[in-house]
């Protein structure tokens, strides 16, 4: 599975990754992808066309349902968050290991993420931040000296990470690099208007403005600018609601079972 590129500072297992790659590709029977950008670099590395298989993420849709009006009502008791609140999440692992992470793991963005909280706090009136995941410390300290209202809880099943994904009002996806990230089809499935940037699978998933809002790395300003729009905008939330939720549908694990089928096929044997 190869999911990073080569040249990335904060991750040097991707490079070297790609160069046992170049050096023997002869010695690799198949690779999955989860998107095009890496499709084409690891053909550049050398690896025979039929030894790649492009296999997206997929999204569970029974474990992530749709969130009516009274899910988010219930999710924001059950965790504690204020009714009146606009609520921005933020699940994904960015510091470096598994203990509190007050390294960032940049490559996830998280630099990023603060700047664009601390923004969205001078500007919007009741702004609270929803966390979850392991390793958020670089985050939490972050926006503990900026003085940024946030909660960081943990879910420990995949019906606690969507009463999470219930609570919310946006989700934010800041990262320089991914190989999806799930969250997105994780987001789209629940309702939750997403902003995130092009990268990975992300940049295949959203059709800008139609699902979701697609921008740049980096570009804190159009990811302020976006979330602030999600805010005001009734009928942009109720569009992305109906037109994500088609994309999660269409992208349901089931639907890949015959890709995952046939890159499998000869090295796991059919009962």
């Amino acid at each position: 599975y190869m999911h990073g590129r080569p040249g990335t500072r904060s991750a040097p297992e991707f490079d070297e990754a790609f160069d046992a790659l170049r050096r023997r590709p002869d010695r690799v029977a198949r690779v999955q992808v989860t998107h095009g950008e890496m499709h084409e670099l690891v053909l550049a590395a050398g690896l025979a066309p039929e030894r790649v298989f492009r296999i997206p993420l997929g999204i569970d849709l029974e474990h992530f349902p749709l969130g009516e009006a009274s899910a988010r009502e219930r999710a924001r008791a059950a965790l504690g968050l204020p009714r009146s609140a606009f609520v921005v999440g933020s699940f994904q692992k960015d510091g470096v290991g598994w203990g509190e992470g007050l390294e960032p793991k940049l490559v996830k963005g998280p630099d990023v993420l603060v700047a664009v909280l601390e923004r969205l706090d001078a500007s919007v009136g009741e702004l609270v931040v929803l966390l979850t995941g392991p390793a958020r410390g670089y985050v939490r300290r972050e926006l503990d000296r900026r003085g940024v209202s946030y909660k960081h809880v943990v879910a420990r099943t995949r019906d606690e990470l969507a009463r999470a994904y219930h609570a919310l009002d946006v989700y934010l996806s800041t990262s320089r690099q991914e190989g999806g990230p799930k969250a997105v089809l994780e987001t789209m499935a629940t309702g939750v208007p997403l902003v995130t940037t092009r990268v990975g699978q992300a940049a295949e998933l959203v059709e800008h403005e139609r699902n979701a809002a697609l921008v740049d790395v980096e570009d804190v300003d159009a990811i302020v600018a976006w979330t602030e729009r999600v805010r005001d905008d009734g009928e942009l939330r109720d569009r992305w609601r109906a037109a994500g939720r088609e994309t999660a549908e269409a992208h349901a694990q089931e639907r890949l079972d015959p890709r995952w089928s046939e890159l499998l096929s000869g090295f796991v044997e059919r009962p």
